[in-house]
């Protein structure tokens, strides 16, 4: 592992202590960090969701942290208070391990913007 993949190893797991400390819960993975963004993002508290709307929860946490990186740009809110994202840039192709380091660096820095954690 090089400096880079060391340094966001080490971010994460704090992100994932900081989670458990403050939810009470620590999140197996990348989707179920995503899950929480999308919660918040929503705004709308915890409730129950439907599948559908857990799939949509996760669109809009991706969207979220990939407009840290010009990818994506809000476009509004729906009438039931749901956020709409609009593609602006287009993605790089990238298997999988890439992807996932990539999301992981915006919802690192997701973290330090919305909520001012020092990672």
């Amino acid at each position: 592992m090089n400096e880079e993949e060391i340094s966001l190893k080490e971010n994460w797991q704090t992100l994932q202590s900081f989670l458990k400390n403050n939810l009470g819960k620590k999140p197996t993975d990348l989707n179920g960090v995503l899950f929480i963004i999308g919660v918040q993002e929503l705004g709308q508290g915890k409730k129950f969701f439907t599948k559908e709307q857990k799939q949509d929860l996760m669109h809009i946490a991706i969207c979220k942290v990939l407009s840290y990186g010009g990818y994506y740009q809000l476009d509004g809110v729906d009438g039931e208070g749901w956020p709409h994202w609009r593609l602006i840039q287009p993605l790089p192709h990238f298997d999988m391990v890439a992807q996932e380091k990539l999301l992981k660096h915006f919802v690192l820095e997701y973290f330090r913007k919305e909520v001012g954690l020092h990672i």
